[in-house]
């Protein structure tokens, strides 16, 4: 590698680990960063903003933003008070049901939507739930983000990742849901045990606050139907539109603005209030991430890693299966997963054309959509329902700290990428 490439690789692991001491705001740290790999000749103003392969991905953070939207609008309705209530009723006021509802509600919907769009919407009834419940928000919100991780992982929409290697390896809808669904069922029953035991000490439950939550009505919470009908209807389209986007031929950031603006036009709002409500901080940590990303592309560093594993897999195809599965997830721990998998994709491509693209070759497709998405847990800015996360518990008054997250992140990742390992061995190479 060439001089610029190390140093963007001295710059990148400084930032990182000034991120993860927490000493510092992780915005402040990614800008900084960020500047430094353009002063350094890393990147340029060009690739920055205009690269698709190495600059800032706008479609994300229009995603982001258009969804932040649409929550804001939402939240206005009272529905999240709704949803609140009703599932602390269900569980009739004890803390770890409560949790397993959530856990289950997010994994669901961050496979039909994906997972940053969940978090956005979750997050708020969460808040209102631990208030109802006088329970800490944090275990709750972190066992959320991360079974959106483990939900997402099971459809072609669930996580960006899986849209870039749907684009590359021509993978239908059906084949993620035939080849992954399986498999993140048996990891979220696994992951609602886990849960168990790291947030123990969150299920407090106290019969007096559960008594006078059970006499609440829910109805009551809905303060404005008709934005609420108007809402669930633009919710209702954009999300059909997320599922037909390769019918449509619409990218889902195109589908979230649309949505949002629809919904700011017909709410009757004031826009600037809603545009409040945004997490710009996030958005911006998003940029400036993607930038020092985008970097490491640009230098090829991302691409020296992912020439020799493609190396290393050569004729070896079990092997190179289950180090790309365990490599991709230790690599999405470090970076963000979208770049290094849309750096990987087309090495994986050519791979698996070269093994003559039979099912045992193809594995290699699920081992890289497995390790992306579930080792994007790892760490609080492995994937970007984490950083989205993080963004609104610190709004909401609940900062996350970057160890504060990977402590359980880590842990969960490693259970899943065990227990995926031998199911990828045994489906594509011992059963196949």
């Amino acid at each position: 590698m060439s001089a610029t490439a190390w140093a963007a690789v001295v710059v990148f692991v400084a930032a990182y680990a000034l991120i993860a001491s927490d000493k510092v705001h992780r915005v402040k740290v990614v800008l900084a960063g960020a500047v430094i790999m353009l002063l350094i000749g890393a990147t340029d103003g060009h690739t920055a903003f205009f690269s698709a392969e190495a600059g800032i991905d706008w479609n994300v953070l229009f995603l982001l933003l258009g969804m932040m939207l649409i929550v804001g609008v939402l939240k206005r309705t009272g529905v999240f008070e709704y949803v609140a209530i009703w599932s602390v009723k269900r569980a009739r006021g004890r803390p770890f049901p409560v949790m397993v509802i959530l856990v289950l509600v997010t994994a669901v919907a961050s496979a039909l939507l994906d997972n940053v769009t969940t978090v956005l919407l979750i997050a708020p009834v969460t808040f209102l739930v631990c208030d109802r419940l006088g329970v800490p928000v944090v275990p709750f919100l972190i066992a959320e983000t991360l079974a959106s991780n483990i939900g997402g992982t099971a459809t072609l929409v669930g996580d960006p990742p899986n849209i870039i290697i749907a684009s590359r390896s021509g993978l239908s809808y059906d084949d993620f849901l035939v080849h992954l669904a399986p498999l993140v069922v048996v990891l979220l029953v696994v992951f609602i045990g886990l849960c168990r035991v790291m947030f123990r000490s969150a299920f407090t439950y106290d019969p007096v606050r559960a008594a006078q939550l059970m006499t609440l009505d829910e109805r009551e919470a809905i303060h404005d139907r008709r934005l609420l009908v108007v809402s669930s209807i633009v919710l209702t389209g954009v999300t059909v539109a997320f599922v037909l986007h390769t019918v449509l031929h619409l990218q889902p950031a195109v589908v979230a603005m649309i949505g949002a603006l629809v919904l700011l036009a017909s709410s009757r709002l004031d826009a600037e209030e809603v545009a409040a409500d945004v997490e710009w901080p996030t958005l911006i940590f998003f940029m400036g991430l993607f930038v020092m990303v985008g970097s490491l592309v640009n230098t090829g560093v991302i691409d020296e890693v992912s020439r020799t594993a493609a190396e290393a897999a050569e004729g070896r195809l079990a092997e190179a299966t289950v180090g790309l599965l365990w490599g991709s997830a230790a690599l999405s721990a470090v970076v963000d997963n979208i770049p290094y998998v849309a750096t990987m994709a087309p090495v994986i491509g050519e791979l698996v054309a070269a093994e003559g693209n039979t099912a045992q070759a193809r594995s290699l497709w699920w081992a890289l959509a497995l390790g992306a998405d579930l080792g994007g847990n790892a760490t609080a800015v492995g994937a970007s329902a984490n950083v989205v996360a993080l963004g609104l518990a610190e709004k909401a008054g609940h900062r996350i700290g970057f160890w504060g997250f990977t402590k359980y992140g880590l842990l969960t990742a490693v259970v899943t990428i065990t227990i995926s390992t031998p199911y990828v061995l045994l489906r594509y190479f011992v059963l196949a």
